[in-house]
């Protein structure tokens, strides 16, 4: 990256005269999975870019986030040379356990589909991710950054002001493209103007109190409890943690779950003839999560990229946030690649399509196996019944069960 002497008409916008400018080709907004997975396929392809993250790195190498990656990313990742420690340290799932009715249904998708879940929380990969960027390939990476403003995206000569956090200083990176990678509270987002967008919304009308115990699992795969009293989930994070998910109402209070009530409910929904019992142990997280989907279309404008939960959030049913962002890094930082070094751009042009395709796919499979989940506690009979209907056709079927198997784990098509 060069440095530019200061210029207030260099870039439409945000910028005055006393900004500091300076010229990258990408700026990156955020340092989530999708910034990092995208920082660094540029990086190694020498496509000069710079990383905007207002936290610390600190912060997002410890934030408790998502946890299973599909194969085809585990693969992806790893023909970029992102996976060594994944690899070394994952734990490999290859099936699940329906809980419901005091029963419990194991379910090989392994078997069913040949594909598995690898088990790697985000933070470990974020810090994977930031390791091999910033210290092995000596990518720009700057934590700590305010009042992020990007400018221009509709022009040829995009830019984005941030506020240094160490000086006070604003500065101005001038750029080709801006890539929004800063999650659902991102502000790259607004950026799309209205006329342009379409931005779906389904609220599923539950809540989800999310918990990590400190407790080593009590089982050795994903455990979905289907309860009168509500959905409850089991799943493994480490051997010393695990998470848990208890369906509530809507905007509930966490204060309203003391330890007591937690594990009385997660014994009570996760109960089953044989199932070993819970190990119980400090709850060291307890949050309400606002269960609803959007997906923001098309997810490019101008020179400014969408990328993960900035284009499209799924509530965590079926694991699919984190898997969804690398895959709109893969395709983005492919196209930008092209671009640079062919000068070929169908990728950047075909961008939004090529995600959003996935994207939809993982919806509708979220819908559904929302409905599987809460059927049985909505009060409504008809849900509950139709809810019953599709786990035993789930169960019973082997076309039935190779279709979910292929949803549950993501199709294996473009990586």
């Amino acid at each position: 990256m060069t440095a530019a002497a200061p210029d207030a008409s260099a870039s439409p916008g945000s910028s005055t005269s006393s900004d500091s400018v300076q010229r990258t080709r990408v700026v990156v907004v955020g340092a989530g999975p999708a910034g990092l997975t995208l920082a660094n396929i540029l990086r190694a392809a020498s496509v000069d870019c710079v990383v905007l993250e207002n936290e610390s790195r600190e912060f997002i190498e410890r934030r408790p986030r998502a946890g299973f990656l599909e194969e085809w990313a585990v693969r992806a990742l790893d023909g970029r040379g992102l996976a060594d420690r994944l690899l070394r340290n994952t734990v490999v799932h290859t099936e699940c356990e329906f809980r419901f009715a005091g029963e419990s249904h194991r379910f090989p998708y392994t078997g069913v589909s040949g594909q598995r879940h690898y088990v790697y929380p985000q933070p470990l990969l974020v810090t994977d991710l930031v390791r091999e960027y910033a210290d092995v390939r000596g990518g720009d990476i700057r934590f700590g950054v305010r009042d992020v403003e990007p400018a221009g995206t509709d022009t040829d000569r995009p830019s984005v002001a941030y506020t240094d956090p160490a000086t006070g200083e604003r500065v101005r990176l001038d750029c080709d493209f801006v890539a929004g990678c800063d999650g659902a509270r991102g502000v790259t987002r607004d950026h799309m103007p209205p006329e342009h967008v379409t931005i779906a919304r389904h609220d599923l009308g539950v809540g989800w109190l999310a918990l990590l115990a400190e407790a080593p699992p009590s089982s050795d795969c994903v455990v979905f409890g289907i309860h009168p009293r509500g959905f409850a989930g089991h799943m493994a994070r480490s051997p010393q943690v695990t998470r848990y998910y208890l369906e509530c109402p809507p905007g509930d209070d966490p204060e309203n779950w003391s330890h007591d009530r937690v594990w009385s409910e997660l014994h009570e929904r996760l109960a089953a003839d044989g199932a070993p019992p819970l190990v119980e142990g400090e709850l060291i997280e307890k949050r309400v999560l606002a269960m609803h989907n959007y997906v923001v279309e098309p997810m490019a404008y101008g020179r400014l990229y969408l990328v993960g939960d900035a284009a499209h959030l799924l509530a965590p049913i079926g694991a699919k946030g984190m898997n969804l962002a690398i895959h709109d890094s893969l395709l983005l930082g492919d196209a930008l690649v092209a671009h640079y070094g062919t000068g070929d751009d169908s990728g950047l042009r075909d961008y939004s399509r090529r995600c959003l395709r996935r994207v939809w796919q993982y919806q509708e499979f979220s819908q559904w196996l929302s409905e599987v989940y809460h059927g049985v506690s909505s009060g409504d009979p008809f849900r509950a019944g139709v809810a019953r209907a599709r786990l035993r056709r789930t169960l019973g079927s082997p076309a039935a069960a190779a279709g979910f198997a292929e949803l549950f784990l993501g199709k294996d098509t473009d990586y």
